[in-house]
């Protein structure tokens, strides 16, 4: 019993640092795209790009399964709501085995 809910510990944090990054990546996104930061910031780029290296193999298939809708990438919100449901599945999972 104790290690479904160290499994679950685990994978809370696990996504909850994926949200994160997703969080942090829009960010730096909106601060390059209205020209708040400019891209010739070189610490700020090699974040932005080590971001992309991790989140695009994630973001990859997601993107290729959604329609094409411009310029806006709805792919990290999808990503964020299946991590949140992951979580709530795996939640229920390992309190429905306490009982």
């Amino acid at each position: 019993m104790s290690g479904l809910v160290a499994v679950q510990q685990i994978i809370s944090l696990i996504t909850s640092a994926f949200i994160m990054l997703i969080i942090i990546q829009f960010v730096i996104g909106l601060l390059f795209a209205f020209n708040v930061v400019n891209t010739s910031n070189q610490f700020l780029m090699q974040v932005y790009e080590s971001i992309n290296r991790l989140l695009d193999p994630v973001l990859r298939p997601i993107r290729n399964l959604m329609p094409n809708t411009g310029a806006i990438d709805f792919s990290p919100l999808v990503l964020i709501i299946l991590l949140q449901i992951l979580q709530i599945v795996i939640g229920s999972v390992v309190s429905s085995a306490a009982y």
